[in-house]
């Protein structure tokens, strides 16, 4: 049996049981969305990001830059080290939009750019 201990930055394999928790995880669960509901649920308080890497388990190389798109989205706050939770009534608006268009994407299929296009150029003709 290979053990090997988990060293930070390296990478080494995971057990059976790490796989198949991973292979379990919602796919719908990105970085942003777990991101957003940890400072959410935290909301009376503010972390420096790599604070929140590892509350998250979002890799600390990624970290940055999911922080900045949200905050151009206006779903958190920075004030230099500490990222906070935005609005909430726009994070809220924020989930209840994309997990709307999740459901209708798993009914209806997803929408084609080139669908659309096409029906509109159909309309003008």
């Amino acid at each position: 049996m290979v053990r090997l201990s988990r060293v930070e930055g390296s990478t080494v394999p995971i057990s059976i049981d790490e796989f198949d928790e991973y292979e379990s995880r919602d796919q719908h669960d990105t970085n942003a969305r777990r991101v957003v509901r940890f400072l959410a649920e935290n909301h009376e308080q503010a972390f420096k990001a790599t604070e929140i890497a590892e509350a998250t388990e979002v890799n600390e190389n990624s970290i940055q830059p999911v922080l900045n798109r949200l905050r151009s989205r206006g779903l958190v706050r920075h004030k230099q080290p500490y990222w906070a939770i935005g609005d909430l009534e726009r994070v809220r608006n924020a989930f209840v939009f994309r997990s709307t268009t999740e459901f209708l994407d798993e009914k209806l299929g997803t929408e084609s750019r080139e669908d659309w296009l096409t029906a509109a150029k159909a309309d003008d003709e």
